[in-house]
């Protein structure tokens, strides 16, 4: 089956934001527990970076991530006339 230009377009742009959001993950994920004892100098409520962003702060990111990824992958598939009709 051969995509259409605009199959391309949508499908482009919908690797670029997977692409970008699970970088963010990544980073929330590993990057900071990685360097840990390198970020215990910052606190945030009165508790090390890191140690709030094992209990709190990536799960906050987590769902910021998914509330993201659905609002704009609403807009991109209404943008290329593929959303399924129900919203």
């Amino acid at each position: 089956m051969q995509l259409t230009e605009k199959h391309k377009q949508y499908w482009q742009k919908n690797l670029r934001l997977t692409g970008v959001l699970l970088a963010i993950w990544f980073v929330a994920t590993f990057v900071i527990a990685f360097y840990a004892r390198e970020l215990q100098s910052i606190t945030i409520l009165g508790f090390p970076f890191p140690f709030f962003m094992g209990a709190q702060g990536s799960l906050l990111i987590y769902v910021a991530i998914i509330w993201y990824y659905a609002h704009a992958m609403r807009k991109l598939d209404r943008e290329y006339g593929v959303n399924e009709g129900n919203d």
